[in-house]
């Protein structure tokens, strides 16, 4: 007789995940709170950049509200890799206009910058399906 057994949790994903919806939770907050800084981010050739970074808090935060449901937690992840790499140009151009922002400073700049990869990453990695070893009873 054997019992099935249940696959182990893998933490390294559910801490992803839990950094993921932190990230874009609190970020997407922060577009209402602090819609004026973040307006003043906007790529001048960004239309509507008031409309946009309303539209962009409500992505992050739905996307990250998106990561606790199960179901849709793939599309989730997809969806805020896209939203992602659309705003990576946003940190360019503020490394090409440091001047403006040199109250973060060049080294500042550049680690917003070189995050980026890096947290793409960490969505796909955290929100992709299981492999089969993780998600499938061991067999007798």
């Amino acid at each position: 007789m054997s019992e099935a057994i249940a696959p182990r949790p893998n933490y390294w994903r559910i801490s992803g995940r839990a950094l993921v919806f932190v990230w874009f939770f609190l970020g997407g907050i922060g577009h209402f709170i602090l819609t004026k800084t973040f307006v003043s981010v906007v790529p001048p050739y960004v239309p509507f950049p008031l409309e946009m970074v309303y539209f962009t808090g409500v992505c992050e935060i739905a996307g990250a509200l998106a990561l606790l449901y199960k179901p849709l937690r793939r599309i989730a992840g997809l969806c805020l890799i896209a939203l992602s790499i659309c705003v990576t140009p946003v940190h360019i151009q503020m490394l090409i206009d440091g001047e403006r922002y040199q109250a973060l400073g060049p080294i500042v700049l550049w680690v917003r910058l070189l995050m980026q990869p890096i947290l793409i990453w960490i969505i796909w990695f955290s929100t992709r399906r299981a492999p089969p070893s993780q998600t499938a009873p061991a067999q007798p």
